[in-house]
């Protein structure tokens, strides 16, 4: 079987993304589901999670003030604020894709910059093509999957990471320091990246993401099911 991973998605443009998503993911071996507000969502029942990009993350989340450029979801945020804290406690791997590496940061605490283009001195792209230029923060888990070498990755956002949440490092910045990725300090797999690598499926350093997500939600699969097999076999006496 292979390893199941959950997907949220917006319900404007969810109908577009997942797909794309998805496709990222068979490749790297696994099955993915699509999750949205106002459908059934339980973590316990996937082995790994992918928060996917949209809309801006209402600035009431983190104590910020709302821009009249922000187009907020407030039933998806709700929805992934739960699933991000269950992931976090059940350690279930978990992969953020632009806005989902942003609400991974809030959730554990962090905030955002919501005029990060005004902030640094950042060139602003808003494409899908890998036009933006990252450096990987060296002896990262970032690093150890798609190297320290800089790479060219696309973007679509106007906030950023500001102050990092709670058990988190920086995991890349562009050359404007910007931050463009984050993760989890410790184990399990817990990674957020500002960019889309679902568009540069075509890019090996990219599909690395997504493989290593998969064989972390394997392995994690694989070691419930061996608790569950102690725990019935404890139950039988």
């Amino acid at each position: 079987m292979k390893p199941v991973i959950g997907v949220t998605v917006s319900e404007r443009s969810g109908w577009r993304i997942f797909p794309l998503v998805a496709f990222n993911v068979w490749l790297a071996g696994g099955r993915a589901v699509r999750w949205q507000s106002g459908r059934d969502v339980d973590v316990g029942t996937v082995d790994g999670v992918i928060v996917g990009g949209g809309d801006d993350i209402s600035p009431d989340l983190y104590g910020g003030e709302l821009v009249t450029s922000a187009r907020l979801d407030p039933a998806r945020d709700a929805l992934e604020k739960e699933i991000i804290e269950t992931a976090w406690k059940s350690n279930t791997p978990l992969l953020g894709i632009c806005r989902g590496s942003q609400m991974l940061n809030v959730v554990l605490g962090g905030d955002l910059d919501q005029d990060a283009y005004k902030t640094f001195g950042s060139r602003k792209y808003k494409t899908v093509l890998p036009r933006k230029t990252v450096t990987v923060e060296a002896e990262t888990r970032l690093a150890g999957l798609v190297g320290s070498e800089p790479m060219k990755v696309n973007a679509l956002h106007s906030q950023a990471v500001n102050t990092l949440g709670r058990g988190l490092q920086v995991a890349a910045r562009d050359e404007g320091g910007m931050i463009q990725g984050i993760e989890r300090i410790r184990d399990p797999f817990m990674l957020g990246v500002q960019w889309h690598p679902e568009h540069l499926f075509y890019a090996r350093r990219q599909r690395r993401i997504f493989a290593a997500l998969v064989q972390a939600a394997d392995a994690y699969r694989e070691n419930r099911s061996q608790i569950d097999g102690v725990d019935a076999a404890v139950a039988q006496g």
